[in-house]
């Protein structure tokens, strides 16, 4: 018998902001690994696996509402389930 829950799909475009369109919170009650170009990030806010970017805190620099900046780093993405 398999005893794991199923898990959704994995979206081509995710976000961790609940604000974003893109934010879906049921695959956020499983645990969402990222690779960009075969190593595995920790510190991802958003991808995207068609465009093939991911968007990451730009050192400790903040905008004017005090949520981080971002900068788009562009490679292979792969999202998986850990």
């Amino acid at each position: 018998m398999n005893d794991t829950p199923l898990r959704p799909p994995l979206p081509d475009r995710l976000s961790i902001d609940p604000r974003s369109p893109h934010y879906d919170a049921a695959i956020f009650e499983h645990d969402v690994g990222i690779k960009l170009n075969d190593r595995e990030r920790f510190d991802v806010d958003e991808y995207c696996i068609s465009e093939g970017w991911i968007k990451v805190p730009a050192g400790k620099a903040l905008d004017r509402k005090g949520n981080p900046l971002m900068t788009k780093v562009k490679g292979k993405v792969e999202a998986f389930y850990r």
